[in-house]
């Protein structure tokens, strides 16, 4: 199992000195909405120049023009890009197709999504390299919530997922033994007060 970082700053200088922290346990750097809508694709053209041997995840949660955005992202140095399970499958095979184009990725991120088995399974089926099993930071805020419920979706849907929303050293073993591919950690890093600390004893977990 993969682990990424989900960095949700809002600076460039801040993302490169968490990367900078964080990188060597680390697989996947993930540039979240708010930092991309605050700095703009250059911030990920920052991360890939600082780190070419990580995978970079531009999460631009894409709802139209799927192969446009992409492409654009593609072009900056991402090496995935989420485009929402919400969106029509038009957008996301456009999506595909600028990924094919440049040999990066698809996620298609079920943040929003009610039957998440079921659009799991269509869009891995479209090309998405694979799905995102994510409860955002409100629904995370929501009495009842459950990082439970997530994992027994992406077990159930039997397609190659991440899980995002929750993510933690206490709950790492039990995303790795649900089968997720991915395991993206967000506050339990960035809001740690020794993020590379806090990152390596998240990769010390995985088995």
């Amino acid at each position: 199992m993969k682990l990424q970082v989900a960095m949700d700053v809002l600076t460039t200088e801040a993302a490169l000195t968490l990367a900078a922290q964080v990188a060597p346990h680390v697989d996947i750097i993930e540039l979240g909405t708010p930092l991309i809508k605050a700095e703009g694709l250059r911030a990920v053209t920052a991360i890939k120049n600082a780190h070419p041997d990580k995978i970079v995840f531009a999460d631009l949660k894409t709802m139209d023009a799927g192969e446009l955005e992409a492409d654009i992202a593609f072009a900056a140095g991402a090496d995935l890009v989420t485009v929402l399970g919400t969106a029509g499958d038009s957008t996301i095979i456009g999506a595909v197709a600028a990924a094919t184009k440049h040999g990066k990725g698809i996620v298609v991120d079920l943040i929003g999504v009610a039957d998440k088995v079921t659009r799991a399974r269509e869009v891995t089926a479209l090309g998405a390299q694979f799905v995102e099993m994510h409860a955002g930071l409100d629904e995370q805020a929501e009495p009842g919530f459950s990082l439970a419920t997530l994992l027994n979706q992406g077990e159930t849907a039997k397609v190659p997922f991440s899980l995002a929303g929750g993510v933690n050293l206490s709950t790492i073993a039990s995303v790795q033994r649900a089968g997720a591919t991915v395991a993206v950690a967000g506050g339990a890093i960035y809001g740690a007060k020794d993020p590379a600390a806090a990152a390596a004893a998240l990769r010390a977990a995985i088995i």
